[in-house]
């Protein structure tokens, strides 16, 4: 049995993801730090768990016309579209300013096709600043009518079998929260040999100008984040995590350490924090200062103890 810590020792933050150890669970979720490099000057990157870098596909994005942001209560809308450099410019341009940091670096990748997931997979496993993969599956299957690859269990098998198939990094799978059973898409991407799952993306919402009676997003919908979705991702980490045997990273809502142990006692490994870096930058540190504290207070060694520990 682990001793608990004696005065003045701080406890055991690792986690592992997919064979790639963590210095904390604490990780920034994709789309809400740009890459990396815009925190460089506001905190200590390396006091980071995990670094998820803005998503990134094979050619350059626009993305959507503005408006592309709108708050709402308790949370945000928004609607960019995926706007981002395009992957050259991301190895040319982005990955150089990272390496003088520690932290793991993950690159988040979405394609519309199959064949384009599996060769941005090639693109990153030749890159060595790049320590993991996360698979955007939220994004639409071209041949499939627009739909999303994340909403079938047979497309999100394909692309994470593709992605797998293409690279020797880890491979984490960002799942959809618009499917009915979350459970069923997870089993399927870690048979097709995901290392790990985050979960959840954004749910689609709107909001409405009552005065004008237009949308208040030109794309109309987008995507709804923050505390308003945290009942959500808690529910549906928690199924996803009694499901798959692979470690769950948990997002939605999480804007204090309270909000990361409670994702972590429902099954997730480490959690993902988003929409809180846009309100404060420094979010993250303290979310890690705070778990690290919970832990010394209930005398608790490491922070792998209090993982999938809901007693119902």
């Amino acid at each position: 049995m682990t001793e608990a810590p004696t005065a003045g020792t701080a406890p055991d933050l690792r986690t592992v993801i997919g064979g790639l150890v963590l210095k904390n669970p604490v990780m920034a979720a994709s789309g809400t730090f740009g890459y990396g490099w815009e925190f460089m000057e506001l905190i200590d990157l390396n006091r980071l768990g995990g670094i998820i870098l803005k998503g990134v596909s094979l050619s350059p994005t626009r993305g959507n016309p503005p408006p592309r942001i709108v708050e709402t209560a308790s949370g945000m809308l928004n609607a960019i579209g995926l706007e981002n450099v395009g992957f050259d410019a991301l190895v040319q341009e982005k990955l150089p300013t990272l390496t003088s940091i520690e932290t793991a670096v993950f690159v988040n990748l979405y394609g519309t096709t199959v064949e384009e997931y599996a060769a941005l997979a090639a693109a990153s496993d030749a890159q060595d600043r790049i320590d993991g993969i996360e698979v955007n599956i939220s994004c639409p299957n071209v041949k499939a009518g627009g739909v999303a690859f994340g909403v079938d269990p047979d497309t999100a098998a394909a692309v994470t079998a593709a992605v797998r198939t293409h690279t020797s990094k880890p491979v984490m799978v960002k799942l959809s929260p618009n499917v009915a059973d979350i459970a069923v898409i997870a089993r399927r991407v870690e048979e097709a040999g995901a290392d790990a799952i985050s979960l959840i993306n954004t749910i689609t919402g709107m909001a409405v100008d009552i005065h004008t009676r237009r949308p208040k997003l030109a794309n109309i919908t987008g995507g709804l984040s923050g505390p308003a979705i945290k009942p959500v991702a808690l529910r549906m980490v928690w199924q996803a995590a009694a499901a798959v045997t692979i470690p769950v990273v948990g997002i939605g809502g999480i804007m204090t350490a309270e909000d990361a142990l409670e994702f972590l006692t429902v099954g997730a490994s480490a959690v993902q924090v988003g929409t809180a870096n846009l309100v404060d930058p420094s979010a993250s540190i303290r979310i890690v200062e705070g778990i690290s504290a919970f832990l010394s207070e209930k005398g608790i060694p490491c922070v792998s103890e209090i993982v999938n520990t809901l007693v119902i």
